[in-house]
């Protein structure tokens, strides 16, 4: 059962860890303003999973690769980001890569997430392809 969708001030600390509010990082986005880069649609992404915003985080991801839901999980908590490496993905670029660590509770034991990402423009905004896959090879191409 999916929970419901968090609010946050726009002067609270933005999930994504990048050190600005909330309504000045990630918060314009959630609201219909599209991430100028493949990493600020990362953070925006981790953030709306951290929110529980269902909504943006299927909005976001590239409608060929899309799932037909998400469902949260009551006993994880997303507790931090870390941008491990960024390659394209500029305002320039039509693709780009984000690798992450995603820190997390799990029930209150704590874990970490680790992927590397594909972004892809789709109709000029950034979407989420999906995770690249280990041997080096992009995933669904």
């Amino acid at each position: 059962m999916a929970r419901s969708k968090m609010k946050i001030k726009a002067d609270v600390a933005c999930p994504c860890g990048r050190g600005l509010g909330y309504g000045e990082c990630c918060g314009p986005a959630h609201q219909g303003e599209p991430p100028a880069t493949a990493e600020a649609l990362m953070r925006s992404r981790y953030s709306a999973f951290a929110l529980d915003d269902v909504a943006y985080v299927l909005s976001s991801w590239h409608p060929s690769t899309r799932p037909a839901a998400v469902e949260p999980d009551s006993g994880l908590k997303w507790v931090g980001l870390d941008i491990i490496e960024s390659s394209g993905g500029g305002l320039f670029d039509d693709e780009g890569v984000v690798e992450f660590r995603a820190h997390y509770r799990d029930h209150g034991k704590r874990g970490d997430m680790v992927e590397r990402s594909r972004f892809v423009r789709h109709d000029g905004q950034w979407m989420y392809w999906g995770p690249i896959l280990t041997n080096g090879s992009l995933a669904n191409i």
